[in-house]
């Protein structure tokens, strides 16, 4: 990490911070062109995990669950899919910022999951995946016995 040695070094910093994130996201199984002009990925994700769950939340506008697939083994999660293009017939854009065609994206779990009991819903364009922890991987309470 970078320490305060004049202007500047905050700003670097952050640089460093953002491209550690990029190449983060590129080594997690995406094509390195997915996202390089915002420096973003699709679909965005939020996985965080309590004592019996991982939980993901992804944001995925337009698409329905016909349009999705989800797949889990060991301790990966991958969400593939394809958003269509809205417009039939020829169409003159004036700007195109959402992309179209297919799309996957690979998540790395914390813990391995319980592949059988896995829950998905799509809701408000939010896709939450519900992740049961495998029973290995559950903190278990150990009694301590007195000698």
């Amino acid at each position: 990490m970078l320490t305060r040695f004049g202007p500047g070094w905050s700003s670097l910093g952050r640089l460093r911070q953002e491209m550690d994130h990029l190449f983060e996201n590129i080594s997690d199984g995406l094509s390195p062109w997915v996202g390089l002009a915002s420096a973003g990925v699709f679909p965005a994700t939020n996985v965080w995990e309590d004592e019996r769950n991982v939980y993901v939340e992804a944001e995925l506008p337009g698409l329905k669950m016909e349009d999705l697939e989800i797949l889990a083994c060991g301790n990966e999660l991958t969400i593939r899919g394809e958003r269509k293009n809205g417009c039939k017939g020829e169409a003159t854009y004036h700007r195109r910022e959402r992309g179209v065609g297919s799309f996957s994206r690979v998540l790395r779990l914390p813990v391995p999951v319980d592949a059988e009991k896995i829950e998905a819903a799509l809701k408000a364009g939010v896709l939450t995946i519900t992740l049961p922890k495998a029973e290995a991987a559950r903190p278990r309470r150990i009694e301590v016995k007195s000698a």
